[in-house]
C-alpha cells in the first residue's frame, strides 16, 4: 500500500463515502441513561455541576421514562437518594425506598425499558462509604450481606438487572447466590468489575449526595496506574457469575476497555462518568469547543474501544441527534 498508488483520502471525499466505510456505528440502542431518584414529591432539582441533569422524585419519572423509551434508549440505571441515612445504610433495602418505588413506576410507564439498579451503600450511609466501617475502613466481608439484601430488594421490586458498584471482593458471588436462592436466578448481574478511584466522579457525588465524610475510597477502588489488575478483577467477577462487566470511568481508560474485551470477549459496558460529561458541557458553554461534536466523538471512542453498552448522561441528547 504505497503512495501514490494508494491514497486514503479517496475514501474521505464526501459524507456519503465516509458513511459507507465507517467502522464504528453509534445507535441509541448502545446507551444506558443514569437517573437520580429522590424521596419526596413533585421534585425535579437541577444538578448544578451537571447541566441538564436532575434529581427526580418518583412521581416525576412517569413522563421521563416515556420520553426515554420513545427515543429508542433501551435502559436506565437508578441511583437512590433516601430520606434518612445511618451507619449501615439500612434504607437501601426499604421496599418503599425511592429506587424500589421508581422501578414499579418506570415499568408501568415504559414497559419496554430495562431497569438496572445500582447496588451500593454509599448513597445510604451517613459516612458516605460503600459499606460497614470498622477501624476506620470499610469491612469487606460484613458488607457483602448488606449488598446482597439490597440487590434482593431491587429484584423483588421488579428490577431487570442489578449492578453492584461497591468494589468489595466477593460481592458478585454473594449477590448471585442470594438471587438464586430466592427465586431470581434469571436476573443478570452487571458488575462494575473494573472501577478506578477517579477524580472524574466529582459531579456525581453532588448528584447522589454521597461524598465520603472522611478519607477516600482508595482502599477499595482501583489505582488508576494499574492495567493488569483490571484483568484479574474482571476475571474474578466473571468466575463469580457476572453476566456483564463494566469499566468505569470510560474515557481515561479506553485502553482498559479494549484490554478486558480482548481478554474475555464478555458483554462489556463502560461508564461515561459525570466528570467526563461536565467537562464537555462546561467547555461548550464557554465556546471553547463544539459540544455536540465532542459528545459524539467521545461516545464513538468508547464504542470503538469495545463497549457494547455505554452508561452516559448524554444518552437523550445523543439519541436525538442519531434519530
Amino acid at each position: 500500500m504505497d503512495f501514490p498508488r494508494y491514497r486514503p483520502r479517496r475514501l474521505r471525499s464526501s459524507k456519503t463515502m465516509r458513511n459507507m466505510i465507517r467502522e464504528t456505528h453509534l445507535s441509541p440502542l448502545d446507551f444506558i441513561l443514569p437517573l437520580f431518584v429522590s424521596y419526596g414529591h413533585d421534585i425535579k432539582n437541577p444538578i448544578s455541576s451537571m447541566p441538564g441533569q436532575f434529581q427526580y422524585s418518583v412521581d416525576k419519572l412517569k413522563a421521563e421514562a416515556a420520553e426515554i423509551q420513545s427515543l429508542g434508549i433501551p435502559a436506565v440505571i437508578l441511583f437512590g437518594i433516601p430520606e434518612t441515612k445511618d451507619e449501615t445504610g439500612t434504607s437501601a433495602c426499604d421496599p418503599a425506598g425511592p429506587v424500589q418505588e421508581a422501578i414499579k413506576v418506570i415499568k408501568d410507564a415504559a414497559p419496554e425499558l430495562l431497569v438496572i439498579t445500582d447496588v451500593c451503600m454509599c448513597e445510604y450511609t451517613s459516612h458516605g462509604h460503600c459499606g460497614i466501617i470498622k477501624d476506620g475502613d470499610v469491612d469487606n466481608d460484613s458488607t457483602l450481606a448488606l449488598l446482597s439484601a439490597e440487590a434482593l430488594s431491587h429484584a423483588e421490586a421488579g428490577a431487570d438487572i442489578v449492578a453492584p458498584s461497591d468494589m468489595m471482593d466477593g460481592r458478585v458471588g454473594a449477590i448471585r447466590s442470594t438471587l438464586d436462592e430466592n427465586g431470581f436466578g434469571k436476573i443478570p448481574v452487571m458488575s462494575y468489575a473494573v472501577k478506578y478511584s477517579s477524580a472524574f466522579y466529582g459531579p456525581f457525588r453532588d448528584a447522589a449526595e454521597s461524598p465520603p465524610q472522611f478519607g477516600d475510597r482508595k482502599s477499595y477502588q482501583m489505582d488508576p496506574a494499574n492495567a493488569e489488575e483490571a484483568i484479574r478483577e474482571a476475571g474474578l467477577d466473571i468466575d463469580e457469575g457476572a453476566d456483564i462487566i463494566m469499566v468505569k470511568p470510560a474515557l481515561p481508560y479506553l485502553d482498559i476497555i479494549r484490554k478486558v474485551k480482548d481478554s474475555y470477549g464478555y458483554p462489556m459496558a463502560a461508564y461515561n462518568v459525570s466528570g467526563e460529561y461536565s467537562m464537555i458541557k462546561a467547555a461548550a458553554e464557554r465556546g471553547w469547543l463544539d459540544g455536540e461534536a465532542a459528545m459524539m466523538e467521545s461516545l464513538t471512542s468508547i464504542k470503538r474501544a469495545g463497549a457494547e453498552m455505554i452508561l452516559t448522561y448524554f444518552a437523550k441528547e445523543a439519541a436525538k441527534l442519531l434519530g
